[in-house]
């Protein structure tokens, strides 16, 4: 099992997840040529992507899914809610999947276990990624911690934990304060103390790699994210990886 992303950040995202044979996509945020491109660095082609899974209607994660679907006929996984955000301009697609009542289901080797998070989108979802025996949990686009994304997240072998921005950072920025507000808010983003916090939450005896994410290009910094989870984990800060926005990073493997 193995995982890399394409670019993470305001600006575009998405998540490639192998498991044997199978290859699923988590979001896409990017236009078809760009998407093509990131692919290719990773070594990948478009026929190789066996799945799209949505986890929400916001353009930096969906912007890219439908043409995409549609130029190389790719299923795609999405909850009724972001369905509705954006029905007219999946109307085309090949084939829609909906993830009903967040329950597990999966696509050939791949498990793939649904949960809910507080943000602003009509039904939002993120997901933890299997093969039976190893779990990559991913969280990106909360605006707080829940019960239950610490019970879903406890116990994986990678994270893919959102670390959007630093509350000093954020407060002193040139943000109108209606948008400081969203992005600080309950369904909003989750800020670097408040991932720290979720990490220490969690039975991290099995974790193998951990990636901040979703890191905001102005109101946050990669060495303020890596030395706030570190400090967790009590691990060096180059331990802890970071998803780039032009970038996204290589792949990692589960062991």
């Amino acid at each position: 099992m193995r995982f890399a992303c394409l670019g993470s950040g305001s600006q575009g995202n998405g998540l490639v997840v192998e498991v044997a044979g199978t290859r699923l996509l988590m979001d896409c945020g990017f236009t078809l040529k760009e998407t093509i491109a990131r692919l290719s660095r990773l070594g990948l082609d478009p026929a190789m992507i066996n799945g799209i899974i949505v986890t929400h209607e916001h353009d930096d994660h969906i912007g890219g899914v439908a043409r995409f679907a549609r130029k190389f006929n790719i299923p795609v996984w999405l909850t009724h809610g972001t369905l509705r955000g954006v029905e007219k301009a999946f109307a085309l697609l090949p084939m829609i999947n909906i993830i009903d009542g967040y329950r597990r289901f999966s696509i050939g080797d791949i498990e793939v276990e649904p949960y809910p998070v507080p943000h602003d989108a009509q039904e939002p979802a993120q997901f933890v990624f299997g093969n039976g025996a190893l779990r990559l949990g991913v969280l990106t686009d909360t605006g707080c911690s829940t019960p239950h994304i610490e019970a879903v997240l406890s116990r994986c072998h990678a994270l893919v934990l959102e670390c959007n921005h630093d509350a000093r950072m954020l407060a002193n920025s040139d943000y109108p304060q209606n948008l400081k507000q969203r992005v600080g808010g309950r369904l909003g983003h989750l800020e670097n103390t408040a991932s720290a916090k979720l990490l220490a939450s969690l039975d991290c005896s099995r974790l193998q790699h951990v990636i901040a994410a979703h890191l905001s290009q102005k109101n946050n910094t990669p060495v303020l994210a890596q030395a706030t989870l570190s400090s967790v984990l009590n691990c060096e800060a180059g331990w802890i990886g970071v998803a780039d926005q032009s970038e996204g990073f290589g792949w990692r493997q589960l062991i």
